[in-house]
C-alpha cells in the first residue's frame, strides 16, 4: 500500500507541475485578450433576411438591455399581425441562443432554409426569422435575446415554442 500511495503522490506531482503554464497557455480562451489558443470572442455576423439588421451589442455590454439592440420600429415589426396562410411547423423546445447575435431569430430543425415565420409562446406570437440549425428534428431549437423578451418567456427556462411559416 505504501507503494501504491508514493507512486499516485509522484505522479500527481508531476500532472500538478505542469498547471503553473495552464494561465499563459489559456489566457485568450475565455476574453482575456492574451496570446492564448482561442481569439476574444466578437459578434458573427450571420445572414439574414433582415435589409438593416440590429447592431451586434457594443463591446463590454453586460445587460440585458445592452444585448438587446432592437429598436422600436423591429420590435413593432415582430408584434405586427400577418394577414395570410400559415402552415404549422410543429412544436420546438428552446433556449436562450447566441446573446452576442442581434435581432429576432429562431435557430431551429424544424426549416432548412432562411424563411419568415411566427413563433407562439405563453399566449404571445411574434413575427420571426426562422434560421436552419442543421440539427435532427427534435433536438430543440436556439431563440434570440430579443425575440425571448418580446414573448415575455424567461431568459433561463425551456420553454416550448409552437412555430408557424409564413
Amino acid at each position: 500500500m505504501t507503494r501504491v500511495s508514493f507512486y499516485l503522490g509522484l505522479a500527481s506531482m508531476v500532472i500538478l507541475s505542469g498547471c503553473a503554464a495552464l494561465p499563459d497557455r489559456f489566457s485568450g480562451l475565455f476574453g482575456g485578450g492574451g496570446d492564448g489558443l482561442l481569439p476574444a470572442p466578437e459578434a458573427v455576423s450571420e445572414q439574414t433576411l433582415d435589409d438593416s439588421p440590429p447592431p451586434p451589442p457594443p463591446e463590454g455590454a453586460s445587460t440585458v438591455e445592452e444585448f438587446d439592440t432592437t429598436d422600436d420600429a423591429d420590435r413593432a415589426a415582430a408584434l405586427a399581425v400577418e394577414s395570410g396562410n400559415s402552415g404549422s411547423l410543429g412544436v420546438t423546445t428552446v433556449t436562450l441562443g447566441d446573446i452576442a447575435q442581434a435581432g429576432i431569430w429562431l435557430r431551429t430543425p424544424l426549416v432548412t432554409e432562411l424563411q419568415m415565420g411566427r413563433a407562439v409562446a405563453g399566449g404571445e406570437s411574434i413575427n420571426i426569422e426562422l434560421r436552419p440549425s442543421g440539427g435532427a428534428v427534435g433536438s430543440g431549437s436556439q431563440m434570440s435575446l430579443a425575440a425571448m423578451r418580446l414573448l415575455g418567456l424567461s431568459l433561463a427556462d425551456v420553454v416550448e415554442v409552437a412555430v408557424f411559416v409564413n
